[in-house]
């Protein structure tokens, strides 16, 4: 038997996640939502279209993990801890079989990061994914973009290029090892959210944001909301070994600065907070590296490894 647009949110997407503070979740016009005394509600949408944001193809599973994950990319790089979700589907047809497997893997990931679906909706056309996240933080303690000052140092967490270097994965003329291949794909569809990194950053970072539009772009949005500029280490940023084997040095720079789909996060230290960053460093609370200093002119300049200021193309980043 067919399923309306009721009883297909009933049946697929009614009992996802758990998480405090819901008053009324899905099934009515709207959701309650009860907010604790002395925190902010944080608000993030994003939306991921095929063909643009993932492939036509990709497995149902894929996109959900997909598309909840750089959403909460960035609470985390708000310092917000997810509570609740949003969903807005739009499907070319009512596939059973593919709306099982997208809400069972939705389902494992909301549970993961400690959210609840709490509303959404389902309407036919090209298949588009919307989700609007919510999570809390305490009130005066969000990470923004706003707040750098000249000399803060600039820090980034994880490693760079790999979600830029997984955009190989869908182009047939290029041959990847099995190994990298499901790196890639796991880099690619199954980014993780740095929210532990950004509740350990509240008070500590004077900026943050997450690195989803490339390491110059989202730094530069750092620096222009502050008016301000940065000096930015080339030797110093954090590439994993493997990367370095895929392509010539020219590629995996391109895709470390400009490729974007990172969703790690760069932030931003005074001085006065160096040593509790490199204290969690140091005790393995946090994987992170300092890759530059903010500096009072502005635009992002790139330094060599001999201290010399290079000219670097910045390409941006790069749907299919």
């Amino acid at each position: 038997m067919p399923l309306n647009e009721f009883s297909l949110i009933e049946y697929y997407f009614s009992a996802i996640g758990q998480a405090d503070g819901v008053m009324l979740g899905v099934g009515d016009d709207g959701a309650l939502l009860d907010i604790p005394a002395g925190q902010h509600l944080v608000v993030s949408v994003d939306t991921l279209v095929a063909g643009v944001h993932f492939p036509p193809d990709a497995a149902p599973d894929d996109i959900a993990r997909r598309a909840l994950r750089v959403n909460l990319s960035d609470l985390a790089a708000m310092g917000a801890t997810p509570r609740w979700f949003t969903l807005a589907l739009t499907l070319p047809g009512a596939d059973m079989d593919w709306l099982k497997a997208f809400s069972r893997a939705l389902a494992v990931d909301a549970e993961q990061f400690g959210c609840a679906l709490v509303g959404g909706d389902t309407t036919a056309g090209p298949l588009t994914i919307s989700i609007q996240v919510m999570g809390l933080v305490p009130r005066g303690r969000a990470l923004t973009r706003v707040g750098a000052r000249a000399g803060d140092y600039v820090f980034v967490t994880g490693t760079l290029g790999e979600g830029a270097a997984a955009l190989q994965l869908f182009d047939p003329s290029v041959e990847l090892a099995g190994s990298v291949r499901e790196r890639l794909k796991e880099r690619f569809y199954q980014p993780m959210p740095r929210l532990r990194e950004g509740l350990a950053l509240r008070g500590l970072a004077s900026a943050a944001l997450d690195v989803s539009d490339g390491l110059l772009a989202d730094l530069g949005h750092i620096a222009e909301q502050s008016a301000l500029g940065a000096d930015l280490e080339l030797s110093a940023l954090p590439v994993a070994p493997w990367l370095k084997k895929l392509a010539d040095a020219g590629t995996v720079q391109d895709w470390v600065l400009s490729g974007g789909d990172d969703y790690e996060l760069c932030f931003t230290v005074p001085a006065e907070n160096l040593a509790a960053i490199d204290g969690m460093i140091v005790g393995g609370e946090l994987i992170a590296t300092c890759i530059g200093r903010m500096t009072p002119n502005t635009g992002i300049r790139c330094i060599n490894g001999n201290g010399m200021s290079v000219q670097v193309e910045q390409t941006g980043y790069r749907h299919f």
